[in-house]
């Protein structure tokens, strides 16, 4: 082969052409939108040396300059312990997805297991599978659920304080499953409590999805919601990111039905969007309907602790189109890395984290309102370590984003031309939040 490490010939592509009725690879994609193509050449360098790729890659990563995170609405620059990235980068962690024969697979099998062991008691719910892409995926998955378990009922309705890219990935999903979505608007940041008793009195309700904390980062208050969702013969669903569940209230213990989330704040790097790993918990009873692998543990013909994957009835690799799990890589390493996190971590370590990173917040928002520069858009509102505010007038977001990125900040996510939220975590310092205020300062 004149380029040996592609892995189809010309006559190959050739061939799988010609079994899909098309005449060329671009006839293949003739689907996708032409402003979505490339009509440029993909400008990588000609065929270098070791040396010479090292080189290109050290000059490349000296123009890049870093920033000082503190943006987040859902992905948070949270730190990792070091024996994470030696452990799971061991080849026979990185390369163990699929644990399909549990007599050669009983290291792989026991982290999922107690991975889904924490993330119950980190949920307050019963069991949990270890099988999403991330929270947004999650989500949807957790609407398909209630769906299944309503039976005759396709109505959703979902927070308009979800996290919008959470919403639309959800709508994604609905769309093709003939579900109908509707949006509970929301009053001063939060849901409205009174216009969702209003939606559920009008029936056919499967679910209804929330989220604390919210978009904006506020605490939502979800005392009764339970009872309201359950008189409706509703599903309750919980999205919220993992970690600061250490410090909240928990999903059990709204009553909810569902809890996902993205755990990528349980100490995974940022890295441009992935890999992250959405969780999913539920109540006993709903076991037979959560999509994904669970890892159940038992006793061999001798009597010793074993692990096996369990109800493997309702998976894709079983039941093809009419499987209950729609997403099978398990995201195996992944799930190891959010198990080392909590494990490493602890309940204390936990706890340490949410404080030092509420703390770091709760500083950086009293000092942003002093400046007079910018004020909380719901000061009234309970948050932990995210926030949003609003820019004074004569300023814009926009302005404001471009002064802190040319200080070397990543000041935050703007909402719009007036708002903007900003995270902290434990790894921003006093110097980082001083470094902030002052260029606020002088603007």
């Amino acid at each position: 082969m004149a380029n040996r490490y592609f892995p189809h010939t010309p006559d190959d592509v050739r061939r799988m052409l010609d079994v899909c009725g098309a005449s060329s690879l671009a006839d293949l994609y003739s689907d996708v939108p032409d402003e979505l193509l490339m009509k440029r050449p993909y400008g990588l360098p000609e065929s270098m040396s070791e040396p010479e790729v090292r080189a290109w890659f050290d000059a490349a990563f000296a123009r890049c300059t870093p920033l000082t995170c503190f943006a987040g609405a859902g992905a948070y620059d949270h730190y990792t312990p070091a024996a994470i990235a030696a452990i799971t980068s061991r080849s026979e962690f990185l390369t163990a997805y699929t644990p399909y024969q549990p007599e050669i697979s009983q290291g792989t099998l026991q982290y999922i297991f107690e991975y889904q062991s924490m993330m119950a008691s980190l949920t307050g719910l019963d069991v949990s599978n270890a099988s999403m892409y991330d929270g947004a995926t999650a989500t949807a998955e957790a609407m398909i659920m209630a769906v299944n378990s309503a039976r005759k009922k396709r109505r959703i309705l979902v927070s308009a304080t979800i996290n919008p890219e959470v919403s639309r990935v959800v709508a994604t999903y609905a769309r093709y499953q003939n579900i109908a979505v509707e949006t509970i608007p929301e009053h001063d940041g939060v849901t409205d409590r009174e216009v969702l008793k209003d939606m559920l009195g009008a029936g056919d309700v499967a679910g209804v999805i929330a989220q604390s904390p919210n978009y904006y980062g506020i605490i939502e208050d979800f005392e009764g919601w339970a009872d309201d969702i359950h008189a409706a013969k509703a599903l309750f669903i919980i999205n919220s990111p993992a970690l600061p569940l250490a410090v909240l209230k928990t999903p059990g213990e709204w009553g909810a039905d569902i809890a996902v989330g993205d755990a990528q704040s349980l100490g995974m790097p940022l890295n441009y969007g992935g890999p992250y790993l959405g969780y999913m918990t539920t109540r006993q009873s709903l076991i037979r309907k959560l999509p994904g692998r669970i890892v159940g543990a038992t006793v061999d013909d001798r009597g010793q602790r074993v692990f096996v994957l369990t109800l493997q009835a309702r998976e894709q690799h079983i039941r093809r189109e009419k499987a209950t799990s729609n997403i099978c890589s398990n995201q195996g390493l992944m799930t190891l890395h959010a198990a080392m996190y909590m494990a490493l971590m602890g309940e204390r370590g936990l706890r340490e984290v949410n404080s030092l990173s509420a703390s770091a917040a709760h500083e950086l928002a009293r000092r942003l309102e002093a400046s007079g520069k910018m004020k909380l858009s719901h000061p009234d509102k309970p948050f932990l370590n995210e926030f949003t505010m609003t820019v004074a007038d004569g300023y814009d977001t926009a302005t404001v984003l471009e002064a802190l990125r040319k200080a070397g900040i990543l000041g935050g996510v703007a909402i719009d031309e007036r708002e903007m939220i900003i995270a902290c975590t434990e790894t921003r310092t006093k110097a980082d939040i001083e470094s902030y205020v002052s260029t606020i300062n002088n603007l």
